[in-house]
């Protein structure tokens, strides 16, 4: 599976220009971890992610404590260019999935912007948008994993998903087997694939 099938088409961005104030909004409004920084003609130049945003932005109470601090005013970050992390890690449409998954789980990285040859942003992925395609219900694995079955002229096979583990029946073919299991396998979450 590559990264088209998962990824977020038309993801909300921001460019340098834009307010912290507005970013903030735009990732609380869409429910989203990070935003792709571009420029006017659409290129990445950065992402700005939840952490980078919210840093420095609450001042301590005073009031818990027994002898009040010194007020001392920080100047906060006004604009997304100021807190952005211009060293943006990148995909693209045709990176193969696992590789992404494995890029946004062995790093703090929890969304990357998806690029184009140009560097323009064509979409994003995230780790929610993983836990989406690996949650769905048995009921569409069945299909997906039944269309692929067909899809390599093994559709008299029987397919059944009950928590994401497919029991896969058909003829007793161990070369038809084998390309049954590996090609069930294929279909995200499914959790594990027996054939009988």
């Amino acid at each position: 599976m590559l990264v088209r099938d998962v990824m977020t088409h038309h993801p909300v961005t921001v460019t340098p220009g834009t307010t912290v104030k507005e970013a903030l909004a735009l990732l609380a409004r869409h429910s989203v971890a990070a935003l792709p920084v571009v420029s006017v003609s659409g290129r990445i130049q950065g992402v700005v992610s939840e952490a980078d945003l919210i840093r420095d932005m609450v001042e301590p109470d005073a009031r818990i404590h027994e002898i009040p601090l010194e007020t001392t005013t920080l100047d906060h970050a006004a604009y997304v260019a100021e807190v952005m992390s211009t060293h943006a890690v990148t995909v693209t449409a045709d990176t193969d999935l696992a590789e992404a998954i494995e890029l946004i789980t062995s790093t703090a990285v929890k969304s990357v912007p998806v690029v184009d040859r140009h560097d323009r942003v064509t979409g994003m992925l995230s780790r929610s948008d993983v836990v989406r395609l690996l949650a769905r219900p048995d009921d569409t694995l069945e299909a997906e994993v039944d269309a692929v079955l067909r899809s390599l002229a093994l559709g008299d096979w029987l397919v059944e998903v009950h928590d994401g583990i497919v029991e896969v029946t058909g003829p007793e073919d161990a070369r038809h087997r084998s390309i049954a299991r590996a090609a069930a396998a294929t279909v995200p979450g499914i959790v594990e694939v027996r054939i009988s």
